[in-house]
């Protein structure tokens, strides 16, 4: 039947490979053909302009974003055709109808909880069919560990019994033989830091007998950086678990021009035979919640627990003195820097934008009441930029031939960071067309090919004739992030097509309201289909 043909574009195939000028036929939801002269349907002049494959965002918070804004500007203007969601050992599935609830609350500062939102799923397998309803992009999930554990043993900070091991294992059984590609953990989120490293072990074993991944954010970026890196890959070592780093990064004071580092331990853990790759976002300031910064204990028992402490003197000046002076967990081992935390999103919006520090010398008062008095106001959901990041860590890490892109885009924030919408064009602009820190063709397949192997994609993720047509058309002069710290909501430029299994979600520019997505599940024969 008649498709859609892309006339001269430069097609940069994603393999790394040097761009070609040719045509690229698409009919039936693949590439039908590449080459000179590919006749029929729609027309495209792509004189030019690059043709890639869809961008693959390795890192994303959409899980409820994608079904409450199917349509996903943030995503699909950036040229983004699919994403891997379920990050950081927390989301919405497995569940029940105790944890759901306990769920939504914990991560409302990421993903939001809009009212009279339709919460009928429970098990991985019925979370990806509600995606199939109609979403713009192709998703895949992780099993979050931190569910997991909190279905099979609450928010207690001890080592799980002989049987809560098992219902953990069978939980993460469960959702890779229901599709999930692998396993995230958030190891400084409760209640997964509460999860030592036998037991983390136990699980990853699992994932690696279903062909899945393990993908950690591990337990600093901070003080303890080297060694939290170092745990994840002694992890790999001893189960045979594919490892995927999370935003993998070297931040705060202590480890600026230490990158290398961290790239000589996956270079000597690479050639002794484990798998890794990691993916980053190409900013410095990070984004998470407030809430985050707390030490582990104080998340003990959940959210209601965790104010009570607040509201207790004693517990609150204990909690003071571990962010303040030993520096938490929650803080990565550093103690806390008041001038680096910018609230993003708060139902207050005049404190939307001030640092901790700046509210406090406002006030006359110290941050870290400001920092409680904000916690117990917005119900635990608020959430932050910290600006801790270094440029040369972040150009470092790029480099390396595992990297891969991810935009740990957290969507409903008032003021967001702008990776959730600028993520891969900034890559292209910054990173490849003004730095030179990439070429385009290494660039793209950093963001494309290499993505696409970790998650054993079938027939995605290169300009192949038979491959599904998940494409981006870019002009390689204009691309661009026009996201910004104060205005983050806005849509990329010089992208003027994206489509997403033949259809187009983007055409001349614009969102076409198409929903063409759907869950990418594992199969048994490991492949992601």
């Amino acid at each position: 039947m008649p498709g859609t043909v892309f006339r001269g574009a430069t097609v940069v195939d994603g393999t790394g490979a040097p761009g070609r000028v040719a045509d690229v036929a698409v009919s039936g939801g693949r590439i039908a053909g590449i080459g000179r002269g590919p006749t029929g349907g729609t027309v495209i002049d792509a004189d030019g302009l690059v043709l890639a494959p869809g961008f693959i965002d390795m890192h994303a918070h959409s899980d409820l974003a994608l079904l409450a804004e199917p349509g996903h500007l943030a995503k699909v203007g950036q040229g983004v055709t699919t994403e891997v969601i379920g990050q950081d050992g927390m989301s919405y599935a497995p569940a029940d109808d105790t944890t759901l609830p306990e769920i939504r609350r914990t991560i409302a500062g990421w993903n939001g909880d809009p009212p009279g939102f339709d919460w009928t799923w429970r098990s991985v397998g019925e979370y990806l069919d509600r995606l199939d309803e109609g979403i713009a992009v192709n998703a895949c999930y992780l099993v979050p560990q931190g569910a997991v554990r909190l279905l099979a043993m609450g928010w207690e900070d001890r080592p799980p019994t002989p049987a809560e091991l098992d219902r953990q294992r069978e939980l993460v059984a469960t959702g890779m033989r229901e599709g999930a590609v692998g396993m995230s953990s958030g190891l400084t989120y409760v209640p997964g830091m509460y999860a030592g490293t036998d037991e983390l072990a136990e699980l990853c074993r699992v994932v690696a007998s279903h062909g899945g991944f393990y993908a950690p954010h591990h337990r600093s970026y901070g003080a303890g950086a080297l060694e939290a890196y170092a745990e994840m890959v002694e992890l790999s070592r001893r189960t045979g678990c594919p490892l995927h780093l999370a935003h993998a990064t070297m931040n705060f004071g202590v480890n600026r021009g230490r990158a290398p580092e961290l790239l000589a331990l996956l270079d000597e853990a690479i050639g002794a035979g484990c798998d890794i790759t990691l993916d980053t976002y190409p900013y410095l300031p990070g984004s998470t919640t407030l809430a985050a910064l707390l030490p582990s204990w104080a998340g003990e028992g959940g959210p209601k627990a965790l104010l009570g402490r607040l509201a207790d003197p004693a517990e609150r000046a204990r909690i003071r003195h571990a962010m303040e002076v030993e520096g938490s967990d929650g803080c990565h081992g550093v103690p806390a820097e008041w001038e680096t935390i910018e609230v993003s999103g708060s139902p207050n919006r005049t404190v939307v934008g001030r640092t901790i520090a700046g509210l406090a010398a406002e006030t006359g008062r110290p941050p870290f009441e400001v920092f409680c008095e904000r916690l117990v106001a917005d119900d635990l959901a608020t959430t932050i930029l910290q600006h801790v990041g270094h440029e040369e860590n972040v150009q470092a890490i790029m480099r390396h031939p595992c990297h891969t892109g991810g935009s740990d885009g957290l969507l409903a924030a008032a003021k967001p960071h702008p990776r959730a919408w600028g993520t891969f064009p900034r890559y292209l602009a910054r990173y490849v067309r003004e730095l030179g820190v990439l070429s385009l063709e290494e660039c793209v397949a950093h963001l494309t090919g290499r993505a696409a192997r970790r998650l054993r994609l079938d027939s995605r993720g290169l300009v192949r004739a038979g491959y599904h047509a998940d494409l981006v058309l870019f002009d390689p002069q204009t691309v661009r992030d026009t996201a910004t710290f104060d205005d983050p909501r806005r849509q990329a430029g010089g992208i003027p097509y994206v489509l997403v299994g033949g259809t187009a979600v983007i055409a001349d520019g614009r969102p076409t309201g198409a929903l063409p997505g759907r869950a990418l599940r594992r199969a048994p024969d490991g492949t992601t289909r």
